[in-house]
């Protein structure tokens, strides 16, 4: 995946829409992350929290009975297994990094589903810096667990009554605050959505998974060249596969789900360059890539949930971490590119997917990563996904935040 221009924009999508006070901010992030990103000792300093902290590589798993019921060879990428619960960590910690390399002593950060607001709190205290965590109302009720172990962890969570009270309204109230905090605080984006730089940096933090993917799917898949044909990093134009050309070690279809869409952007960096069919899972309440048009919500230009008079229309979904009315700008530009497609699922599919999961392979999983699960099942049964196609599930989450959801639903 190319790295935006000098704009920010991936296509028309993309660019910078913030307040006065905000453009030095952003540009100075971006200026910071282009070269600590280009800086040996930035990358290894990362890559060894990453593998210390965060426990990195996470695995790659054949899921062998839900395969066998299937009929396709399904592989999970287990982001579930990386400290603090999901893939949020991944960013979190090149976040906290350049954060400490620009001088700032606090991080301010929104979360939905909480494992966001968690990572940074866990980044937070392991560098020591404060944490402010702004998280909607309704998500706080709903997300309890996650809201107990940021303050254990010491970060300030802040509950938003505005709005929906949930993910949308965090992310307005949490750049509201950096205007005012730019001096000493980093807006720790958790998603590749935003203004410029966030979009390409939170992917960038994120493409460890679609990385350690490629490899482990052709060590699992037999190919003894897991890099073969892979572009330069930040090509412009670069990751556009030529149709038909098969390649040994890659999987027929990668599949992630979207909200704004962080773990199924670091997923895709991965497999972009090959034949690979990319799939996106949206909910279908907050199916941004899927029903959205082109607007502008919390400072980047990208495809949003729209009423008729270009309002911005809230999100629903039974996950708190898809439940955002829009998507990250380079997932509007693969979705009109043709390279990726969005498709969306229901709660309730959602709900019987994580039950089959977990029945079957001992894994109970984060209710935004069932939905990925949800549509691998439909699109077997439907004769979507071939018999006998190997399809490699990012799963980007755990399930212990959702315990009383399901609880509550079964």
């Amino acid at each position: 995946m190319s790295e935006p221009g000098p704009r920010g924009r991936f296509g028309e999508y993309g660019g910078r829409y913030v307040p006065e006070p905000l453009v030095a901010a952003c540009q100075e992030v971006a200026d910071a992350f282009r070269e600590a990103w280009s800086d040996p000792g930035f990358r290894g300093d990362l890559d060894a929290l990453l593998t210390r902290h965060a426990g990195r590589p996470t695995a790659l798993t054949p899921a062998s009975r839900l395969s066998a019921e299937l009929g396709v060879n399904l592989l999970l990428k287990r982001e579930d297994l990386a400290h603090t619960g999901s893939h949020k960590i991944n960013n979190v910690l090149g976040q906290a990094l350049l954060a400490s390399r620009m001088g700032r002593t606090r991080l301010i950060a929104e979360t939905g589903a909480g494992q966001h607001g968690v990572a940074t709190a866990t980044a937070a205290a392991l560098l020591g810096l404060r944490a402010t965590v702004f998280m909607g109302e309704r998500d706080v009720e709903r997300q309890a667990l996650n809201v107990f172990r940021m303050r254990m962890l010491g970060a300030e969570v802040v509950p938003v009554a505005s709005g929906s009270r949930t993910l949308k309204d965090a992310t307005s109230e949490a750049m509201r605050h950096w205007v005012g905090a730019v001096h000493d605080s980093h807006y720790c984006m958790g998603s590749v959505v935003g203004p410029y730089p966030y979009p390409w940096m939170v992917r960038e933090f994120q493409r460890v998974i679609g990385d350690e993917a490629r490899a482990q799917c052709a060590a699992e898949l037999g190919s003894d060249a897991p890099d073969a044909g892979m572009p330069e990093a930040g090509l412009p134009g670069a990751g556009i596969p030529d149709a038909g050309m098969p390649e040994a070690g890659i999987p027929d279809f990668v599949v992630a789900c979207v909200g704004g869409g962080s773990n199924a952007a670091g997923t895709f960096a991965g497999f972009v360059d090959t034949p690979a069919q990319l799939v996106g899972v949206e909910a279908e309440g907050g199916a941004g890539a899927t029903h959205g048009r082109p607007g502008v919500l919390h400072g980047v230009r990208s495809l949003f949930l729209q009423g008729h008079d270009g309002q911005i229309s809230e999100a629903h979904s039974i996950a708190a971490g898809l439940d955002y009315p829009g998507v990250g700008p380079e997932h509007a530009y693969l979705r009109d590119l043709g390279r990726a497609r969005y498709v969306t699922v229901g709660d309730a599919e959602v709900v019987e997917a994580a039950v089959r999961l977990a029945r079957t392979e001992g894994i109970v999983p984060a209710l935004e990563s069932a939905h990925a699960v949800a549509w691998v099942i439909r699109a077997a049964g439907t004769g979507e996904l071939p018999a006998g196609a190997t399809v490699l599930l990012t799963l980007s989450g755990r399930g212990d935040k959702d315990i009383s959801t399901f609880q509550e639903l079964r």
